[in-house]
Formats: structure tokens, sequence, C-alpha cells
């Protein structure tokens, strides 16, 4: 998949998809930019959060349980490096379930969450490469 990425001006930054949609970000204003958009980081934050619903919703979705008083809430936690600088040590979600909510397929809907393939791809993390061209 190509990804076409723009710089929009002041600290805003966009990612085009081939599909056609957009996800734009921006700086928060305490790190000098507008605040019109999360951050790149906070995108990859949500984007772990967001694929766990998306197993949680189908999983509900292929037992008819309805899904509308259902919740995820997700806890990020940061500690300094060797460096000082602050990293992302640890990702909590709790998938918050209405009392309702059948108790046999409570420990089942947890495992659907787990087969999210944002948290699957930063446990087993890619090969990066960085190179530049003349257009």
């Amino acid at each position: 998949m190509t990804i076409e990425i723009t710089l929009d001006g002041d600290k805003k930054v966009a990612a085009h998809y081939p599909d056609g949609l957009t996800m734009a970000t921006d700086q928060p204003v305490a790190d000098g930019g507008q605040g019109t958009a999360p951050s790149p980081f906070a995108c990859f934050l949500g984007a772990i959060g967001t694929c766990a619903g998306v197993y949680v919703l189908e999983f509900c979705r292929a037992r008819s349980i309805p899904t509308d008083r259902i919740t995820l809430t997700q806890q990020a936690e940061f500690a300094p490096d060797e460096q000082g600088k602050r990293r992302l040590t640890q990702v909590a979600l709790t998938i918050n379930l209405p009392p309702e909510f059948p108790e046999k397929y409570r420990g089942a809907i947890v495992k659907a969450a787990g087969l999210c393939s944002v948290k699957k791809a930063v446990l087993t993390p890619p090969a990066f490469s960085i190179e530049y061209q003349v257009s």
C-alpha cells in the first residue's frame, strides 16, 4: 500500500490513502501547532484502541449482542528511557461491558480484542527504511 504524505503548513501533516481517505494531523498548541487534529503519535495510540474495538464489535455482531452500551478505555503509560526521553511503556485496554452482557462471553471478548492487527504489528515490528529521492 502506498500512502502519500503532504506537509500542509504550520505543523500540519496529512496521510492520503489510495481509497481517497485522508488522515489529518497537527501538533498540540503546547508544541507549536494549532491543535486542529490529533498528533501523529495520538493517531498511533488511537489506532490500537479502535482496532481492538473493531474486533469487539465483530465479536458481538456475530452473536447478536447489542453494542450500544459497550465502550473501551485505553490507558497509555510513559516513563523516561536511559537518555531521559519519554517513552511508551504500557498500553492497557479495558472493555467496559454492561451487566447484562452474557457471562459466558466475557473471557472470549477479551481474547477477540487481543486479535487486533495493530497490536500484532507492534509486537512483531516491521523493518523500517528511510531514503530520499530528488524529483
